[in-house]
Order: C-alpha cells, then sequence, then structure tokens
C-alpha cells in the first residue's frame, strides 16, 4: 500500500460487516489500479527509453541481416515470447503425426545437404498442422492461417522447415511480430473472440497496415478454412539459401504439394462443424492414418541463382511477397509420407519444439527481417514453454545423429556427461590438444557482402503493398472471389467502429475497385476511396510491374489427382430401402477410395424391401451432413417416404445442397430433393422439368436382375465424376435453401 492509501485507510471510519466487504473489493480494485495502465502518445522500452521507430529492426544495411545489437527488437520480442505459459503464444492448437520424406533424384548441383541426396534413403520426419490464433483448446475448422512445420530427423542433425498454408505474411519485419498477434488475439479488456480476426483490434491494426494487404487476401479465402490438413498446401514462407559443395547459393522458396489437392469447407460449414466437432481436423487426420489412407505431399522449390537476385522486380527478402509459379517454376524434388500417429499427444505434438534456425550444412538464411527475427525468437519461446535451455533433450526433439558439445548443466538436463573438461581448447579430455578454430567440416555461412551503413529501415525495394495482392484475387475463380467478399464483408460486419471498416475497403480499392466496392456495399459506410488511404501513413505510393496479370496456380481449382480418396459418402436410408441397386453403387464408390457411413434415423439396423437387415453407422443428429463430403439417397418406396417426413432428413439433403456438395438420389430418393423443385420425372429443361443443379446426380433405379450391373455402376460413375471436383461452388440461388 502506498503512503497515500496508507493515510487516507487510518481516516476511515470503522465500517460496518456489509460496509467492510464492500470496501474490501474496493480497496482491492484501488490496489490493482496502481498496476494499471492506458495506452500513451509515445511508445518506450521497459526502461523508460523512447522509442523513435516501431515498423523496423537495425539491420546492417537497408537490406542486411538483423543486429543482435539491437536491444529494443530483443527486449519487445523476448517479453511477448515469455508471454504465455505453457501454451504457445501462436499455434498452441496443433495436431501432428510421423512419417518419412524421400528425395526423388540427387540435389547435389545446388545443396549439399545429406537428406537431398540419395533416392534410396527414407529420412524420419514429424510434422505438426496448427492454428495461429486459438487457445489450445479452440475449434479447427476456425478462419485462419494454418502452421505447417515439419522436422527432419536427418544424419547431418535436426532441420526444422518451419512454415504455413499460405505463402507469404501479414508483415514485413518482426519488429511488428508482436503487434500483429497482439492485434488478432482477444481483446485484452474482456478476452473476446476466442480464435477469431473479426474483432475490431486485429482490423484497426491491419487496416493501418497496407504491407498485410497480400496476406489478407489468402487469409479471406478459402485457404483458411480448409476441407482437411491433408488437402492444403504448405510454404517455407521466408526465401532461403541451398549452398552446394562448391560454396555456390541459389535462392530456393519451398512448397508443399498436397497428393489430393487443395480444398475449403463452405464458411456456414466451418462455422457449424466448430459447434458439432471442435476436433474436426484433428480426427480427419488421425482417422486416415489409422485406416492406412497415408497423406502424402510433394516437396517443390523454386530456384533462383545468386546473380539473379534482383531480376523479378520485386524483392525476395520481403516476405509479403511470392514468387509467381508461372515466373520461376517449382520443382517437385521429393514426396513426405505420414504413416504414424503419435503415441502420446503431450509428449510429442505438444513438447515437439520447432526453430527454422534448425539448418543442416547446404541450406542457410536470406537476411529476410522476418526471418531473421525468428531466428532469435523460436529459441527463446521454447525455453519459456519448455522449461529451460534442455529442451533439445526431449525425446521427440532428438536428432537421430549423435550430438556433442560442452553446454552443461540447467533444469532438466538429462545428458551425464563425464570427465572434467567442460570447455575448448583443452588437453585434458583425450591427451591431445583438442582445438576447433575453422575446420572445412560443419555447417559454414555464406560469406554474404553487406552494406553499409548500420540503419533502422526499411528498404524502399519493399514498398509495393498492392501489386501481388491484385495478382491473387485477378487469379480467382468467380466462386472464389465470391468467397472472398463475403468474408471480407463477415469480418469487417463485426466491428464496432465504422472508420475502421472504411479504412480496410479504402486500402482494398488499390486492389481491386469492384471488389472495393462490393464489400463496402452492406457495411453502412462511404464508398471506397483511394485517394484517402494513400494519404494515411504508412502508405507507399510504389508499384512494381509484373509480366503477368494472373496465376492459375494461384487458385485452388483444379488442383490434386481427381480422385475421391478418403472422400466421406453419406447413404441416407430408412425401413424398405432398396439393397439391391444400393449394393452395387456403393461398392463401386468404396472402389474409387471414398468411405461410405449408413445414415438413419436411429442406431441399429434397418429392413431393406428384400428383408435384408442393414447396420446404421450414424443418425441425422450424431453425424450430421456438415462431417460429409457427399450424399447418396439410394431407391425404395417406403426408405424415401420415411426419410421425407424427418425435418433432420430433409435438412441433412438440403444443407449439403446448400454447401455445394455432390448429391445422388436413385429413384424415389429424389422424394428428398422435392423442396429443391427436383423430381424423377423433371431431370432437364428439355423435358418441361427444371434444370439439373450442377454436382446432383438424379437416377432411375437400376435394374440389377439377372446379374446386369451395368446401369447401377453408370449411375456410380456419374456420381464419382461429381465428387472428384470437390463442390460445386457455381450452383445457383443456395442462399434461398432452408438449412
Amino acid at each position: 500500500m502506498t503512503p497515500q492509501n496508507k493515510g487516507a485507510a487510518g481516516r476511515r471510519p470503522k465500517p460496518s460487516a456489509k460496509a467492510a466487504a464492500n470496501a474490501g473489493a474496493s480497496a482491492k480494485q484501488e490496489q490493482l489500479a496502481g498496476y494499471t495502465t492506458d495506452s500513451a502518445p509515445e511508445l518506450t522500452t521497459n526502461q523508460g527509453l523512447q522509442i523513435p521507430d516501431n515498423h523496423n529492426s537495425l539491420k546492417a544495411g537497408l537490406r542486411g541481416p538483423t543486429l543482435l545489437e539491437d536491444f529494443i527488437l530483443r527486449e519487445k520480442i523476448t517479453h511477448f515470447d515469455h508471454e504465455r505459459i505453457p501454451e504457445r503464444a501462436v499455434h498452441a492448437r496443433g495436431s501432428a503425426a510421423h512419417g518419412y520424406f524421400q528425395v526423388y533424384k540427387s540435389m547435389s548441383q545446388f545443396t549439399s545437404a545429406d537428406f537431398l541426396q540419395d533416392p534410396s534413403v527414407k529420412t524420419p520426419v514429424f510434422v505438426r498442422f496448427s492454428t495461429v490464433a486459438g487457445e489450445r483448446g479452440s475449434a479447427d475448422t476456425v478462419r485462419d492461417v494454418r502452421g505447417f512445420a515439419v522436422k527432419f530427423y536427418t544424419q547431418q542433425g535436426n532441420y526444422d522447415l518451419v512454415g504455413n498454408n499460405i505463402p507469404v505474411f501479414f508483415i514485413q519485419d518482426a519488429m511488428k511480430f508482436p503487434d500483429l498477434i497482439h492485434a488478432v488475439k482477444p481483446e485484452p479488456h474482456h478476452a473476446m473472440p476466442q480464435a477469431a480476426s473479426a474483432h475490431d483490434t486485429f482490423w484497426d491494426f491491419a487496416s493501418l497496415m497496407p504491407e498485410s494487404t497480400h496476406m489478407l487476401m489468402w487469409a479471406m479465402s478459402d485457404r483458411a478454412i480448409p476441407r482437411s490438413l491433408r488437402m492444403m498446401e504448405g510454404f517455407g514462407v521466408h526465401t532461403f539459401r541451398f549452398i552446394n559443395s562448391r560454396g555456390e547459393s541459389h535462392f530456393v522458396k519451398f512448397h508443399w504439394k498436397p497428393k489430393l489437392g487443395i480444398h475449403g469447407l463452405a464458411w456456414d460449414e466451418a462455422q457449424k462443424i466448430a459447434g458439432k466437432d471442435a476436433d474436426f481436423h484433428r480426427r480427419d487426420l488421425w482417422e486416415a492414418i489409422d485406416k492406412g489412407d497415408f497423406p502424402e505431399w510433394e516437396l517443390g522449390v523454386q530456384l533462383i541463382p545468386q546473380n539473379k537476385e534482383h531480376s523479378l522486380g520485386f524483392d525476395l527478402l520481403d516476405p509479403t511477397k511470392l514468387i509467381p509459379e508461372e515466373m520461376i517454376p517449382v520443382q517437385r524434388i521429393g514426396k513426405m509420407v505420414l504413416n504414424r500417429n503419435p503415441d502420446n499427444f503431450f509428449a510429442e505434438t505438444e513438447q515437439v519444439a520447432f526453430h527454422p534456425g534448425h539448418v543442416v550444412p547446404g541450406i542457410d538464411f536470406s537476411n529476410d527481417p522476418l526471418l531473421q527475427g525468428r531466428l532469435f525468437s523460436y529459441t527463446d519461446t521454447q525455453i519459456s514453454r519448455l522449461g529451460g535451455a534442455n529442451f533439445h533433450e526431449l525425446p521427440i526433439n532428438r536428432g537421430v545423429c549423435p550430438f556433442h558439445n560442452f553446454q552443461r548443466d540447467g533444469m532438466h538436463r538429462q545428458t551425464i556427461a563425464r570427465g572434467q573438461v567442460a570447455y575448448e581448447p583443452n588437453t585434458l579430455g583425450n591427451g591431445s590438444e583438442f582445438r576447433v578454430d575453422g575446420s572445412d567440416k560443419g555447417f559454414h555461412s555464406f560469406p554474404d557482402e553487406l552494406e553499409p551503413p548500420k540503419i533502422r529501415r526499411r528498404s524502399p525495394s519493399f514498398d509495393d503493398h498492392f501489386t501481388q495482392a491484385r495478382l491473387f484475387f485477378n487469379s480467382q475463380s468467380t466462386a472464389e472471389k465470391d468467397h472472398i467478399v463475403a468474408a471480407f464483408r463477415f469480418e469487417l460486419s463485426k466491428l464496432e467502429l465504422p472508420a475502421i471498416r472504411q479504412r480496410m475497403v479504402d486500402n482494398l480499392a488499390h486492389v481491386d475497385e469492384k471488389l472495393a466496392r462490393r464489400v463496402a456495399e452492406p457495411l453502412g459506410i462511404g464508398v471506397p476511396d483511394a485517394k484517402a488511404a494513400a494519404g494515411r501513413a504508412g502508405f507507399r505510393d510504389h508499384q512494381i510491374r509484373l509480366p503477368i496479370s494472373e496465376s492459375p496456380a494461384l487458385s485452388m481449382v483444379g488442383s490434386g489427382d481427381g480422385s475421391i480418396k478418403t472422400r466421406k459418402v453419406a447413404i441416407l436410408v430408412a425401413d424398405g430401402v432398396d439393397s439391391a441397386s444400393l449394393k452395387p453403387i456403393r461398392e463401386a464408390i468404396e472402389a474409387a477410395g471414398a468411405q461410405c457411413k449408413v445414415i438413419g434415423l436411429r442406431l441399429g439396423t434397418v429392413t431393406s424391401s428384400s428383408k435384408r437387415q442393414i447396420d446404421i453407422d450414424a443418425t441425422f443428429t450424431n453425424m450430421p451432413s456438415i462431417m460429409f463430403d457427399a450424399v447418396l439417397v439410394p431407391a425404395g418406396k417406403d426408405s424415401a417416404q420415411a426419410l421425407s417426413r424427418s425435418g433432420d432428413a430433409v435438412h441433412f439433403v438440403l444443407e449439403a445442397f446448400k454447401h455445394c456438395k455432390a448429391i445422388c438420389a436413385v429413384g424415389e430418393g429424389v422424394a428428398l430433393l422435392s423442396t429443391l423443385g427436383l423430381d424423377a420425372g423433371k431431370g432437364d429443361a428439355k423435358s418441361g422439368g427444371a434444370a439439373v443443379p450442377s454436382g446432383v446426380v438424379i437416377a432411375a433405379t437400376p435394374a440389377t436382375n439377372m446379374g446386369d450391373l451395368t446401369a447401377a455402376q453408370q449411375v456410380a460413375r456419374d456420381f464419382i465424376a461429381a465428387m472428384a471436383k470437390h463442390r460445386h461452388w457455381d450452383r445457383a440461388d443456395i442462399d434461398a435453401v432452408p438449412a
């Protein structure tokens, strides 16, 4: 208690019991008030030193590496790294698996990294996927960036490729990372919302940081609500270096290309899944591996010779930029297969410690200022999270090759180092001089030439914030563009302050005027004003020129191998279902790699029209349509009538239709689609009925007598072709569907 508080307490009259209780509460509030601060007009370090620039770290030249001398950056990031225990400050919600990586051919022309040389060698990996903003108990299907971190256990040491499912990032310099995360995390006065960016502090920050615009386009796309962790790309985000045995350098960008393609959820679907099954992605990954459907990605690289660094028209060191694949093709150099689930979630998935600074000979860093800050931050945050400097000794973090140094002691030390020597050089270790002083072996940093002077500024080559955002938007399909518009509208509609909405759409006008107008239309604000955005601090009037205006590789459409492997199909049944025609259709679907579950009104069995018993796997309420990729409604008059009388069954089909999923209705099963104006006698516009919507297969009951399965197999082929397109986003008027 301060002297003033002590004096005030001495002057107070003796209170009643009730008043004493109230006074106690008030006294506690007064006590807390002494530790409460408000925003101030200037920023200082924790020692009170005024900070002149809170946007740029101290670098050796405009484009040089960040200096360890930067005590302001170190204090800021160190404090941030220690803010939450024990879960990760970011990427707290995660799922992981073991597997292996296998290179296709030797990459010795470009790198001396051992694990990229021998196609016969399978390098063990541990991969952790995560959301960024949410806490450990948050839902899987929130709109967010996904972490994609791979630990390679190589014979030269552990190599960690710590990236995301989006190839760019919100900020250009690590100095802004604590601000970014503070903005997107639940607002500190009431700790809401959880795992969501749709609130004032995030968009206040983003609207004042035009450099975030490119990343915002990706975050508002379907990339941020993936259908499965198995169906998303991964990226190293930063530019790294490959160094070969001759010391020659190539800049490199890393890509993970999923074999199953890149697929997203509908936004309405993602929100519902978050409530119905918060572990949706975790469960999907676990079950796929458990069933032997091992997820697979190809590792791709974009390689740029050292002397071509400045030939692309933008700066390779800028983490808000990507290299369009049409300019530098992605070379697929190996594959990664995940084939084993963890034995213990905490010991492996939670305790694994990734770090972009865990590299091996043949791979080196660039001077990307965001990467440079991460090289400090990750060790620091692991020390805080895992209780000390010996986190590398945890089983999941140990390398498969031996390690030896003279680091000693500390909390949780496991290695028992014998002998009297804990220093270098020495002669007491084995009787002869031991010295490590300039050996040709081991890791060598690339001898990069640096530019003076030491400076806390950003390179002007980082100043274009909109050209690549425009490239991304132009490259999307019509449906993907619609989803981006809808996402911006949803997020900005959640804001309490209209001025923030206005700032954001003003920025978007520099990406695409039509996009900005469409976003602004229902938000109760003025028309987008590109000139107003240009007049604000932080805006840079600089545009690069790209040789392309669109990049098909940036769209999710048409990705993957075209199969329906691991797709989940709901078969809706009730008593009286026609099992004779269902059986060959189901067998064909499963033979193509899909997984079928029979959904009924209650658990147990149903009796088919031929008096066969069919087991029910789940009900409409415990496994709704949002858990499936497609719906099959078999033939059978009594079954169709029973399902049509069930509100849950009708909602199941309508919701799947609204989410643009493939639907197959056979024979009388089409009755379940009657709400949509479809029936078995109105299959096309020529016959006077409504045209069948995209992705809906309507078929007459196929004859199966005399063993002729031709008709049933054709139904299955049509349905499989519809499923192979993932979703039919071009369906008209889905907003009118009552689901």
